[in-house]
Parts: structure tokens; sequence; C-alpha cells
């Protein structure tokens, strides 16, 4: 029988995971379309590699083991898998086609929704993806200042003016890894040092996990605003999600442009720029931003629907409950077992967990390892992170804090004996980037 959501006696069986990943082997370069969702961000030989349905916060993969989802497809899910009144728009919308020759009124619609609802969205244009926009919004930055130059701080993407600060930069050539640079999240003099007068735009989360201090974020404004550089708040992770308006609302900062993704549509792929009127009028003629699928309805009509929702139900509410839950209740385990070098943080809608090497004398990746092993087999889905959805129960958060306290235990033992890898059934998991370059370095003509 397949592993349930209960302390199972034994992992979970992957034969048919297995099966596919060795046609994958041949195949598919990485073997994954998404990063995150591939084999090296999951413990070998426990962690199921393809999952096949879901249904609000579970899960089943191939092999039929269910599991508790915290990954929720890498955020999109913000309602949760196969959610009624989204998937009944889009099945709706279906009956009357998907992409058509001539714009569709899903277009108009949403716009004027997200016009109401998200501060400074003067203008929207849609695509696919997120690094579609972002990098749209890095264009026309470009377009609009008359500048080069892009100063960044967390991660917008795939395409060459991001991926060149990192180790994984082949392929990009050396002038345009030359225009992007980094500077560091909650200090504002490392923006003050980078910044100059061929600096088109500042692109950064609001923030990944760690909360601005010191009035980070208006400092930042201020300094965009008196250098001439557009501000660009990639909300990614931070819209529909903190707050319907995202972290501009949230925080009560406009920015020239945002850019949104993920949460807006509950797992159907669209991209959303927005900004300032007279920035995004180079759009009509000056600066090229189309594409065949930009107007794709079926994605329209889910975005429709899961705003609506979000709206309805007051979502982020929802979601910073349930997530200040499982934080306070990590915490509060590792606590009791007096070990401090393992937390839960975050903003209560999106928490990490962290381990330290120094405090442990053990290697992060191989705790981090162990710990999703031992919450694998007890049916939680877990990459060390709570990406809550609406469909996230309270039998849900209290189970999943019942295997924490069955788990750190375990973990608490493997540190003792300084041998994590005795413990793993398989090769731990890997980081994203080994490195990021550029980092903090001032614009050569400084």
């Amino acid at each position: 029988m397949p592993n349930s959501v209960c302390f199972n006696n034994d992992y979970p069986i992957i034969q048919k995971s297995d099966e596919l990943y060795k046609i994958a082997l041949e195949l598919i370069p990485a073997q994954t379309q998404t990063l995150a969702k591939g084999p090296s961000q999951n413990i070998k030989g426990v962690a199921p590699k393809y999952l096949q349905r879901g249904k609000g916060s579970h899960v089943w993969d191939v092999d039929g083991n269910e599991f508790i989802d915290y990954t929720m497809a890498v955020g999109p899910l913000s309602l949760g898998y196969c959610y009624d009144k989204v998937d009944e728009a889009i099945r709706r919308q279906l009956n009357d086609g998907i992409t058509f020759s001539l714009m569709h009124p899903l277009e108009v619609e949403v716009a004027q929704l997200i016009n109401k609802i998200v501060p400074n969205a003067e203008s929207i244009r849609y695509s696919k993806t997120g690094a579609d926009v972002t990098s749209a919004a890095v264009r026309l930055s470009r377009a609009f200042t008359g500048r080069d130059k892009v100063l960044c701080c967390g991660y917008h993407g795939w395409h060459d003016w991001y991926i060149s600060v990192t180790d994984r930069n082949k392929g990009i050539p050396k002038v345009i890894q030359d225009l992007t640079f980094t500077f560091n999240y909650n200090d504002i003099q490392s923006l003050i040092d980078s910044i100059d007068e061929d600096t088109a735009c500042v692109i950064l989360e609001p923030f990944v996990f760690e909360e601005p201090k010191e009035n980070f974020l208006q400092e930042l404004r201020r300094v965009c605003y008196e250098n001439g550089t557009l501000l660009i708040f990639d909300e990614m992770w931070t819209g529909f999600r903190i707050a319907i308006g995202g972290a501009q609302e949230y925080f009560g900062i406009k920015a020239d442009l945002a850019t949104f993704s993920k949460a807006v549509a509950n797992g159907m792929p669209i991209g959303i720029l927005t900004g300032r009127k007279d920035v995004m009028s180079l759009l009509e003629k000056d600066v090229f931003f189309f594409t065949t699928f930009g107007g794709e309805a079926l994605s329209l009509a889910a975005a429709k629907a899961t705003i609506e929702e979000l709206i309805d139900k007051n979502v982020p509410e929802y979601l910073a409950k349930q997530g200040k839950k499982l934080r306070d209740g990590y915490n509060q385990i590792a606590n009791e077992l007096g070990i401090d070098y393992t937390k839960c943080f975050g903003f209560d809608c999106r928490t990490i967990i962290t381990f330290d090497g120094e405090k442990s004398g053990c290697n992060p990746l191989e705790m981090k390892s162990l710990v999703q092993q031992e919450m694998i087999k007890r049916g939680i889905l877990w990459g060390g992170f709570h990406n809550i959805s609406f469909s996230h129960s309270d039998e849900d958060v209290e189970y999943t804090l019942k295997a924490y306290k069955d788990v750190l235990p375990i973990l608490k033992s493997a540190v003792e004996e300084k041998n994590i890898r005795k413990y793993l059934r398989g090769e731990p998991v890997e980081p994203v980037f080994r490195k990021t370059t550029n980092f903090n370095t001032k614009p050569k003509n400084k």
C-alpha cells in the first residue's frame, strides 16, 4: 500500500518516480523545467520525483503516496490545488476558447481589477512568466532613463541581465555581465556606494524572509528618486500574499514599476507588469514587449477568479494566521529541545527553516536533508519552507507540528553524534547557486 499522511512505519515506495527519472536522465537536461522542483532540491532515494495530482493542500505522487504539500508548486497556489471557483472559471472559458485572433475582454477586466487594488498600477501588461515581466521592467527602465546599469537584490529569473551575476552565467556576453551589479538587503550604504548617474533601475524583492530594518525600503525609495533611478519591486512572492496589493500596500511605498506572477492565478501561467503611466507609455511605440500568449484567456480567467476570491475571503489574513502557528510552533519545539541551531523565521505568510552549521558543527544541507527525509516519511512534502495556501487547514497545521515534534529529536541525536550522514538514506540536497559574483560591487566608473 502507498504511504498516506500519517506516521508511516517506512519511507515511501517511489518505483514509478524512479522509472520516469531514468528516462528523463536520457532526454531532459537537468531533468526538470523548474530547478526548485528538481531532484537536486530533494533527498535522493526517499523523496518522490513526480507528482500526479493534488487537491487542496494535499498531493499524490505517481506511486500513490499522499502528502501535505508546503511547497505549493513553488508559490503559485495561493488558494490550493484544484480550487473549485478557479477551476470552474477555467472550464467556462475553455468552452469559449483559449487563445484568439483578436484581443479578449478578460484583458480589460483583469486590468481594471488590478488597477483598483495594486498601488501605482496606472498601466498593466501581461505575459506568461515572472522572468518575462522583470526583464520587460528592466528594458522599460533603460528606455525611460536613457541609462544602462542595473542594481538588483534577490532572485529575478533566468534572463541574461540577472543571471549574469550568478555562477551559472555561461553563454552571457561579458558586455552584459558588466552592466548588472548587486547590493545587500537592509544595507542602504551598499546601494549608495553602487548607484551612479548611469543606473537605470534598482530592482529587488521587497523582502524574501528578512524584515526591512531602519526604514530600509523608504530610504531606498528616496535614494532612487534623488538619483533619477527607477525603483522596481519584484513582487513574485509578496504580491497578493502579504497583502492583496502586495508590498506596496503593506509598506505604504510606491515603486515606479512592479511585477507579479505566482499567487495571482492559483497555478495558471501569467506574469503581470504594472507601473506609472508615463513609464509604461513607452510600450506603445518605443519599447517592444509582445508575445503570442500574453492574452491567453484561461490564465486571465483564473487570475480574475483568484483575485476575487483573495479579496472575498481575505486570504492574506488567513495565510498569516496559519503561517504564524507553524513558525511559532516550530521554534517552541526547538527551544524545548535546547537546539539553537535551527529556527523558523520570515513573514507569517511564508517562512523558512534554517540550520546553522557553526552552532551545530554539522553541514546545514545535510541537516536540512535529514529533516526533509523524516517529514516525507510522515506524509509531508517539505523543502524547508512553509508556503501557505488558503487550503492549509487547522488539521494540517496541527499534524505538521506533531511531525516536527517527532522529527527534531532525530535531528538532535544526529547532531550530537556529529554524523548526519549515518541517518541519511540517500544523497543530500544541493545549493541552487554556489555563489554570486559582482556582489556589492561598485560600477566601474566610480
